[in-house]
């Protein structure tokens, strides 16, 4: 059987964790501002380069009758394209030294929270990077603003400029979102009086608030599991993949997982109901988020009085009570219905191997095939379906371990996460971000914190900018690997290639 997934304990020999009743060491209120320029160097040329390379419009009225159109062909596009590789670098370059500073204390929080702001800025304002997702987002609502049900037809019914620019996958396909950000993608297109340009901002500027609560939590929640708050803010909060994908990816993703993040601390804080309203919000955002609700039961259960079969009972029937009025009050405030549960399914369009039962089932049949010609679909269904009973398992083992509550229960949430990423039918490099928000605050040791910044680097780079996969071009994963491992060894060896004799 497979081996669970795991995550650092919060009683692994960490990074100079901040161990239970002691004080914290002064945060260094130095600002590295060489590093935060490099930064933000880079995510202004990974936008620039985006106007050419990124996932552009088909019509870009800014661009398309100026002489900067050709930008957007042949060599202009490989220009761009260029651009944004060589700022892409730069931005992981300035990550890896600010992890390096914030591992050996040369800067805290404060430090990481002003380059959040100053790499997050360039990027509001940039054309969608690496995904078309946003384009769907914006037709899904305008299909619920001219009164058609978005969870019952896909935006190809609309004939709009909107619908236009929507991957030809997502075109006939049904919102799987929830009521909460439907009635916000609603605003945003009545706002913009459904404008392609304004909505990409307006939108960028309502999914950035998911990163203001993501970088309020984060510091709370290393309060908790014992890790300090700059390695929390610089893993999930800095992160080139939470950033370049989140946010110039645009994916409301990041409302999931700010509003979830703010949740779990509020019920840590004991209050609980509001921090299960909260998770209820990031549900009805997107149906990951009700991964974490059943173990903040366990953390209010454990404070609750009575037998154990009592505390669970009582916690429950709490939580619950609070998911149901919050559940039940954004769906009616949106005038929708639950059709986006079974729209889940549409995802399963998706086939790559980052989901391990898609790769088990792709591969298992292109081995049969050779031999004997047969259909793909049996081998996909039978390996996802196994991949979800494997899930099963592994969700219930670990919510059963989490049985104390407290920190533990949020290692076994995070542990939980990652299996959801891993195992569901469908995958994409940005659903690893889950897993980080949850286990950020938890101490990390040197080996985690390496491993952490290889596959954010990698992940970040498997999506060409356009939003097209990586994944099957093989000899650019090799170099992907390569620039990864660079990015591991950096973050604890100043210079690993001896290409200075000044290390920073």
């Amino acid at each position: 059987m497979a081996a669970t997934p795991s995550l650092p304990r919060s009683s692994a020999a960490p990074v100079e964790p901040v161990r239970s009743g002691a004080t914290q060491p002064p945060d260094p209120g130095g600002i590295p501002v060489r590093t935060i320029l490099l930064g933000v160097a880079g995510v202004m040329l990974v936008a620039l380069g985006g106007t050419g390379a990124g996932a552009v419009l088909k019509r870009d009225p800014l661009l398309a009758d100026t002489s900067l159109s050709w930008i957007r062909y042949g060599h202009g596009h490989d220009l761009a394209t260029a651009v944004l590789y060589i700022g892409l670098g730069m931005v992981i370059w300035a990550w890896v030294r600010l992890g390096r500073m914030v591992r050996n204390r040369h800067v805290g929080a404060n430090a990481v929270l002003t380059a959040i702001v100053a790499w997050t800025l360039p990027l509001l304002f940039a054309p969608p990077l690496f995904s078309k997702d946003i384009y769907s987002y914006l037709a899904q609502g305008q299909l619920a603003l001219n009164g058609l049900d978005p969870y019952r037809v896909g935006p190809a019914v609309l004939q709009s400029q909107l619908s236009d620019n929507v991957s030809w996958v997502w075109q006939n396909t049904p919102a799987p979102y929830g009521p909460f950000f439907m009635l916000l993608a609603m605003g945003v297109v009545w706002a913009t009086n459904a404008g392609v340009i304004g909505g990409v901002v307006l939108m960028r500027l309502v999914l950035v608030a998911g990163l203001a609560l993501l970088c309020w939590a984060l510091p709370g929640l290393s309060r908790h599991l014992g890790g300090r708050p700059a390695v929390a803010l610089w893993l999930a909060g800095a992160n080139p993949l939470m950033l370049i994908h989140l946010i110039g990816g645009a994916h409301n993703d990041v409302l999931m997982v700010g509003l979830m993040a703010a949740g779990c601390l509020l019920v840590l804080d004991r209050k609980h109901v509001l921090g299960i309203a909260l998770v209820t919000l990031a549900f009805a955002v997107k149906a990951t988020a009700v991964v974490a609700l059943p173990f903040l039961v366990l953390v209010w259960a454990r404070r609750l009085t009575g037998s154990r079969t009592a505390q669970l009972v009582k916690a429950i029937a709490g939580g619950l009570a609070a998911f149901v009025v919050v559940f039940a009050a954004t769906t009616l405030v949106s005038g929708l219905d639950l059709g986006w549960i079974p729209a889940l399914s549409s995802s399963s369009t998706i086939v790559n191997w980052l989901s391990l039962p898609s790769a088990v089932g792709d591969f298992a049949y292109t081995v049969v095939d050779l031999f004997v010609h047969v259909e793909p679909g049996a081998f996909m269904t039978v390996a996802r379906g196994l991949g979800s009973l494997l899930l099963v398992f592994i969700a219930w083992r670990q919510w059963r371990a989490a049985d104390d509550g407290g920190p533990e229960a949020m290692r076994r949430a995070a542990i939980t996460m990652l299996a959801v990423a891993l195992l569901s039918p469908a995958t994409l490099p940005w659903y690893f971000s889950w897993a980080l928000v949850l286990g950020a605050g938890l101490a990390w040791t040197d080996k985690g914190l390496q491993a952490t910044a290889f596959f954010s680097t990698w992940l970040l780079l498997v999506t060409f900018p356009d939003g097209d996969t990586a994944l099957y071009s093989w000899g650019y994963l090799v170099l992907t690997v390569a620039v990864s491992a660079l990015a591991c060894v950096s973050l604890v060896k100043p210079d690993p290639l001896k290409l200075s004799s000044r290390y920073t």
